[in-house]
């Protein structure tokens, strides 16, 4: 499974041109105190040193860098005249507390990556990497979150073996970013129990649907719902089931080109309808070349720089051969990066394929 997330500013190592900025700073400013005339005055650039050397050293670094700034403003070759022993002392002060903030920097980096794993870890565990293949049926996934920082967003993928075949869902909730996860989370953990109790896709939309509004009840949120397609490679080798539930509808790709899956239409899970209907499932046969491919509205409201959604089934149909279901994801997401550039909201796409065509 591919998962990307955007990084936080600042994090990670400087690279090594950049560690060398206050070094060469402090050579520069020495070499023009050198060349030019005693009147030119640049004691004052030289206490900026100290301060650019805490963003990119610890304490250790800090103090090598102000005790030869130090050093150097001790000879009188590069002292400028107007620099006193009362500003050398300033200058000394400077560098003691760069050493102090340099120590403060590095421990609360520390902390940020401390707490940057533990958040990794929970998303992974809401959301865990989708494996290569689930029983018969090979997959592709690929996921980006839209807020910056983060693994899961307001879209989810799942799929799972059952006594009913291999059960997959793509659901996309009412909002996005980490304050999703919640429902996210219970979403998933629904579906994977009803992949196990029920014997049709309408019985685990049902519990679904079920699971939003007890959460809605619950913290008095009537805005918790969510969109899904549901689909099932049933043990019987039989077509594909898919149902949707006001979820775009997934694309059966393979070398007749790109087309979507004429699916009936259906409410989204977790209005709080008194009586909660399914819609009807629909049978897809496939054949042994063919993917069927899964994605939430995030790839196909993508714009480009004219505003032009981005046209997924056209763009998938000028595939000049069947590709694997890792290799498709990647693909669109490759095409769908340089067609938008940026992509604004939370993309989830699941691509399913069995040797023989069926489930």
């Amino acid at each position: 499974m591919d998962r990307g997330t955007r990084e936080l500013p600042g994090a990670g190592t400087p690279p090594a041109w950049l560690r060398l900025l206050p070094w060469l700073t402090m050579v520069l400013l020495v070499v023009v105190q050198l060349t030019t005339p005693r009147s030119v005055q640049l004691g004052f650039a030289f206490a900026v040193v100290p301060p650019l050397t805490t963003l990119l050293y610890g304490m250790l670094g800090t103090a090598l860098v102000s005790g030869t700034l130090f050093g150097l403003l001790l000879m009188p070759a590069v002292r400028a005249d107007d620099v006193t022993y009362g500003d050398l002392l300033a200058f000394g002060l400077i560098g003691l507390v760069s050493v102090v903030l340099a120590g403060v920097r590095v421990r609360r980096d520390a902390q940020l990556v401390s707490v940057r794993s533990v958040a990794e870890a929970a998303q992974l565990a809401v959301l865990p990497p989708m494996p290569e293949r689930v029983g018969p049926v090979r997959c592709g996934a690929l996921y980006r979150a839209a807020e910056r920082g983060t693994l899961v967003g307001g879209a989810l993928y799942g799929g799972q073996v059952g006594p009913y075949g291999v059960r997959a869902i793509v659901a996309d909730v009412q909002g996005h970013g980490l304050a999703a996860v919640g429902t996210v989370a219970a979403l998933l953990g629904t579906f994977r129990e009803a992949v196990l109790d029920e014997p049709e896709l309408a019985g685990v939309a049902a519990r679904l649907d079920r699971r939003l509004v007890v959460d809605a009840s619950g913290r008095g949120d009537t805005e918790v719902f969510a969109t899904a397609v549901l689909m099932e490679f049933p043990a019987d080798g039989s077509a594909v089931r898919v149902l949707s539930c006001g979820h775009p509808a997934p694309l059966l790709v393979g070398g007749h080109g790109a087309r979507e899956v004429e699916l009936a239409p259906g409410a989204p899970l977790g209005l709080g309808l008194a009586d909660f209907r399914a819609p009807r499932t629909v049978s897809v046969p496939m054949g042994p070349t063919d993917v069927l491919l899964a994605h939430t509205d995030g790839v196909t409201e993508a714009r480009d720089g004219t505003g032009a959604f981005y046209p997924l089934a056209a763009r998938l149909g000028a595939l000049a051969r069947p590709v694997p279901p890792v290799e498709l994801v990647r693909a669109v997401w490759r095409d769908l990066s340089s067609y938008a550039g940026e992509v604004g909201d939370d993309v989830a796409l699941l691509a399913l394929s069995t040797p023989d065509g069926h489930g």
